[in-house]
């Protein structure tokens, strides 16, 4: 169909162009609010700037589609497939995605609050500075995906993946992460505070700087992880693994510790801590003075990190 043609239909009331194939076609700021495109073919398509808000997509073929500052609130996207389309910037709040393929697509500083992607594939995509407030993302994929400076706070996690992904300096206040695998994961200065991650899966992950006040970490598994610098103020840390974890200048004030905790012994050759961990030892230290339940006579003694 020709662009001219639809929008004649359009401007005599005309809203349903279901299955319709504009392939490539250049729709760029078009308006066509609450239309019925489901199933149509826009792969290629330029709708760069188009409002398309209350407009169903449902099934639409959007693969390497221009659809960055778009404005799609309230939009139907469920099952589109959007695979390495730009989206950069594009208004989507409340928004449908369920089951939608977003691999390799560009959704840097897009807007998706309040959106529904569960089951959707975000493989390898770019999501820097993406908005997901309190969208829901559970089974969400987003294996390989950069999350830089996301916001995801009390967003709904449940099932999600993120193998390989770039979780630093994310906004992940308030979520449930509980028995997640986020094993290497890149949480450099991510900002987790009040979020649960309880019996997570935190092996070798980079948890540098970290915002972890208030968060659940009871059970977790922080094997080999890298938490220098860290906050864990008024965590809940009881029953968490800290086997050969890197617990340099981490900031333990007032945080719930077991007498359970499980510390890696490495013996070093003069059998002291180093210097440089010795900030550990005074954290643990104020911990017991504050009433916290770490006893010196049960807990393992942390030589050597």
């Amino acid at each position: 169909m020709k662009v001219k043609h639809l929008l004649r239909l359009y401007e005599k009331g005309y809203r349903d162009f279901s299955g319709v194939d504009l392939q490539g076609a250049d729709l760029s700021r078009i308006t066509l609010i609450a239309v019925n495109l489901s199933g149509a073919n826009l792969m290629g398509a330029n709708l760069s700037r188009a409002f398309l808000t209350k407009s169903n997509l449902s099934g639409a073929i959007l693969n390497w589609a221009n659809l960055s500052f778009a404005k799609i609130s309230d939009g139907n996207l469920a099952r589109a497939d959007l695979t390495k389309a730009n989206l950069n910037g594009a208004f989507m709040v409340k928004s449908q995605l369920k089951g939608a393929k977003l691999c390799g697509a560009n959704l840097s500083h897009t807007n998706l609050r309040g959106a529904n992607l569960q089951g959707a594939n975000l493989c390898g995509a770019n999501l820097k500075k993406i908005n997901l407030r309190e969208a829901h993302l559970d089974l969400v994929n987003f294996n390989w995906a950069n999350l830089s400076q996301a916001r995801l706070s009390k967003a709904n996690l449940g099932g999600a993946s993120f193998n390989g992904a770039n979780l630093s300096k994310t906004f992940l206040k308030e979520v449930d992460l509980s028995g997640a695998n986020l094993e290497g994961v890149n949480l450099f200065r991510a900002r987790l505070n009040g979020s649960f991650l309880k019996g997570a899966n935190l092996i070798s992950a980079n948890l540098q700087q970290a915002g972890l006040r208030w968060v659940d970490l009871r059970g977790a598994d922080l094997t080999g992880a890298n938490l220098s610098e860290a906050s864990l103020e008024e965590a809940n840390l009881q029953g968490a693994i800290f086997h050969k974890t890197n617990l340099d200048r981490v900031k333990l004030d007032t945080a719930a510790i077991s007498n359970k905790i499980n510390f890696e012994v490495i013996q070093s050759q003069n059998n002291n801590l180093p210097a440089s961990n010795s900030s550990i030892v005074s954290s643990f230290s104020h911990c017991a003075s504050a009433a916290i339940d770490v006893n010196n006579t049960t807990r393992e003694i942390l030589h050597n990190f």
